[in-house]
């Protein structure tokens, strides 16, 4: 997201991430270790910003607040920590980002006290799932994303989103090839990636002409069913590289990683589309 934010003309001000090895790549590309765990950095030191990004877990917030006699429905979540600190600074935007059964989570009702909480905090907003292929990267990636815009009077607005492309870019051309060290065994293709005769898991070389599935933090483990492996290697299948990751997320080239591969898969599994965040950066810088 900083990413994205940056090249439409943005200026990070502040970043929370806990996880050790996410904040070594952080500080790896960004020259500064973003602040711990959002849960215990009061808002108050959080500086003046214009607009809050955030991706979040999504938990069933109602029930929790129920469970637990919290003051706000929320609270328990890291959600509630993206309401207190809008509620104290009244940013002027907000971009928030999620796996799209968050719409259908806890039947429904996690959604709508998102959507609630959000108009109680006086903000215009809407939302829309959109597909990473449609902007560029040559991967299958839908998130479900949530704009809104401090407002007079809060609450579902439809908005005008940016348009992608049905075009698609194909994962061939980033292949590389004569990779070593990512292979997969014989063994583990012959007793479990092909067990069956049931086109899994997708297979890509340097032909194909098609976005790969999404990329998954828990890539490394090789799941027949949701994996992409690529037709090289000493073994004749094998795991995508860092730079075929970056990518399928469309990260520059550049992009540092100082961790373990292990690492590397689950932080761009994490992670989000670039383009797609450049777009709704570049949408909502305009409409400030």
């Amino acid at each position: 997201m900083r990413l994205a934010f940056e090249r439409v003309g943005g200026n990070c001000v502040f970043s929370s991430e806990w996880d050790k090895f996410s904040q070594q790549t952080y500080a790896c590309n960004f020259g500064e270790i973003p602040h711990g765990d959002i849960t215990q950095i009061s808002e108050k030191e959080i500086p003046k910003f214009d607009v809050l990004v955030a991706g979040f877990p999504c938990q069933p917030f109602s029930t929790i607040g129920k469970r637990q006699g919290f003051s706000h429905p929320t609270q328990g979540t890291l959600f509630h920590d993206v309401v207190r600190i809008m509620r104290q600074k009244r940013n002027k935007a907000f971009l928030l980002e999620n796996v799209v059964g968050l719409q259908s989570h806890s039947n429904g009702d996690t959604f709508d006290v998102i959507k609630n909480s959000l108009t109680e905090l006086g903000y215009r907003w809407d939302y829309k799932v959109l597909d990473a292929a449609d902007f560029g990267v040559p991967q299958h990636r839908s998130r479900i994303y949530i704009v809104g815009f401090k407002s007079r009077k809060g609450g579902h607005t439809p908005m005008t989103w940016p348009e992608g492309n049905s075009k698609h870019s194909g994962i061939g051309p980033f292949l590389e090839t004569g990779v070593s060290g990512h292979s997969i065994s014989k063994h583990l293709q012959d007793v479990y990636l092909f067990k069956k005769n049931d086109a899994r898991p997708q297979i890509v070389d340097q032909e194909s002409d098609m976005p790969v599935k999404t990329l998954v933090a828990t890539y490394h483990k090789i799941q027949r069913l949701t994996g992409t492996f690529v037709r090289d290697g000493e073994t004749g299948l094998r795991l995508l590289t860092a730079n075929e990751c970056k990518a399928i997320m469309g990260f520059p080239h550049t992009f540092k990683i100082p961790v373990s591969r292990t690492q590397m898969y689950r932080q761009m599994g994490n992670s989000v589309a670039v383009p797609v965040i450049t777009k709704l950066a570049d949408w909502i810088s305009k409409e400030l």
